[in-house]
């Protein structure tokens, strides 16, 4: 039942469990704060690699409890913790549950994406628009398409909804990516996690056109190879995979 949750909720409650199987050990052994710290985010590793949890979970796990001591030892007043979250908050919303971080397209993928548009009049909408990068440049670039963005997460919608709102032939709507009708659109680009992206594609496939094209950035379909695989020399290597539908 624990592997059917969120990964960082999973987390969260091997690290509850960690706190309670070493509590008796306080009965028997002198621990400092910090040291009865680190032994909880030992046992928080081990429970992690016995339920398969990703590195990066483990190494969270290991560190959370001891951060947590230490950083109260530092003595900042709680107001800047509280700043912290709720700007962490703002800017990942539910990233917790749909495991979808936020990435932002690089300088080089919104060049190649114009290649990929399609000629005349077109609409194109990007799932998860972000900061609205891609969507500000492309719309830019191509005065004759109609762009449009799905962002959930507060701060980045705010942003890329002042970003792009000059921009005639430009939107960005507040929402759920699985909200958002398909239908309508010639291009659908995301740049999203490998977690979602078979639910996706099925969404895609039912909702979309013949003859339109879907776009993923860098996180491939499983069992779906793409009918275009095209490698952008950025930072970090990103390709841009298309399926027409």
């Amino acid at each position: 039942m624990l592997r059917r949750l969120p990964p960082a909720i999973q987390a969260l409650l091997l690290q509850l469990l960690s706190v309670f199987l070493v509590l008796p050990a306080i009965w028997f052994f002198e621990f400092s704060p910090l040291g009865y710290a680190l032994l909880c985010g030992l046992v928080a590793v081990i429970l992690s690699r016995i339920f398969r949890l990703a590195i990066w979970w483990q190494i969270i796990g290991l560190l959370f409890l001891p951060g947590i001591v230490s950083m109260l030892a530092l003595d900042i007043p709680p107001v800047y913790f509280l700043a912290a979250f709720l700007l962490m908050l703002a800017i990942y919303w539910r990233a917790y549950g749909t495991q979808v971080p936020l990435y932002l397209s690089s300088g080089k993928v919104r060049v190649a994406l114009e290649e990929l548009l399609p000629e005349g009049t077109f609409r194109f909408v990007d799932l998860g628009s972000g900061l609205g990068g891609v969507l500000g440049h492309l719309a830019k670039a191509r005065p004759d398409g109609h762009f449009s963005g799905v962002e959930y997460a507060p701060l980045p919608f705010l942003v890329g909804w002042l970003r792009t709102a000059a921009l005639p032939n430009c939107r960005v709507c507040w929402g759920s990516l699985w909200d958002c009708d398909l239908s309508g659109y010639d291009v659908v680009y995301a740049y999203l996690s490998p977690v979602p992206m078979e639910r996706l594609m099925k969404k895609a496939r039912s909702e979309m056109r013949r003859g339109t094209l879907f776009i993923s950035s860098t996180f491939d379909v499983p069992f779906q190879e793409p009918d275009l695989s095209m490698e952008v020399d950025d930072l970090h290597r990103s390709k841009l995979l298309v399926w027409r539908m």
